[in-house]
């Protein structure tokens, strides 16, 4: 019960899906001990925008179009968490002089400029991907692996970098077994080996993994550690690297 716990906790916190309302009985369980689960979220995202672009290909949408809608499948399932957090976090650090300034910043919820290039590019990229591998039939596992590898890359950056500010969701997830964190990064590599060739998985875990820790580079410089708009930025990141990493190997 307490791993179902823990799964119902991860579900509820990265997503708008009702699993609560479907696995009845369950309690939210301390979120730091629920990470374990994230790349299993991941799993259902992925599903859910796979499937969406599979059906609407089926009846012969084409691929830009079914491509937008399946990504937009993924976003409501999400409620756009990370994608919000990456728009806070362009903001944050491109438009602030000081860390203050920075952090004041990424706690408006008003979107700017930097933020909605941001938004823009990783759309575009995701998009395009998504276009690119429609003529291998390898959109799904490739939408599956990616949210997969973005979700365990968020648990370890969230152990190894310390929260910049005591409040916050970041914060709030307490800190984090190391068990659960390398829990979750070796079942998202796990996945991502089931539903990729070998190549593809193995190019797109190190895309992946470069991009987590690129984007910790980066907050370290610019505010001297991670918050929750951080770690969704870092998060559509691995996934933007991962899509990368698959459609450069043709998987």
């Amino acid at each position: 019960m307490s791993r179902l716990s823990e799964l119902v906790s991860a579900f509820g916190l990265l997503t708008r899906l009702p699993v609560a309302r479907i696995v009845p009985g369950t309690d939210y369980a301390d979120a730091g001990r629920s990470v374990w689960a994230y790349p299993l979220v991941g799993v259902v995202v992925g599903l859910i925008g796979g499937v969406a672009y599979w059906l609407l290909a089926f009846i012969g949408v084409t691929p830009l179009i079914a491509g937008a809608i399946a990504l937009g499948a993924m976003v409501l399932a999400t409620g756009g968490l990370h994608e919000d957090g990456l728009a806070d976090t362009a903001d944050g650090f491109g438009g602030g002089a000081e860390r203050e300034d920075k952090l004041e910043i990424m706690r408006d919820s008003r979107i700017g400029s930097y933020g909605v290039m941001a938004l823009v590019l990783v759309f575009a990229l995701r998009l395009g991907a998504i276009s690119a591998l429609a003529g291998t039939g390898a959109v799904l596992g490739a939408l599956v692996a990616s949210a997969a590898l973005s979700r365990g890359g968020m648990g370890l950056f969230m152990r190894l970098i310390e929260p910049a500010r005591t409040d916050g969701l970041s914060a709030g997830v307490g800190s984090l077994d190391g068990s659960a964190a390398a829990e979750a990064a070796a079942i998202s590599i796990l996945i991502a080996f089931l539903v990729l060739t070998p190549g593809a998985a193995i190019l797109a875990v190190v895309f992946a993994a470069l991009a987590v820790v690129a984007v910790g580079v980066l907050a370290l410089r610019q505010i001297g550690g991670q918050t929750g708009d951080v770690v969704g930025a870092a998060g559509i990141a691995a996934e933007c690297a991962a899509l990368t990493a698959i459609v450069a190997i043709g998987a």
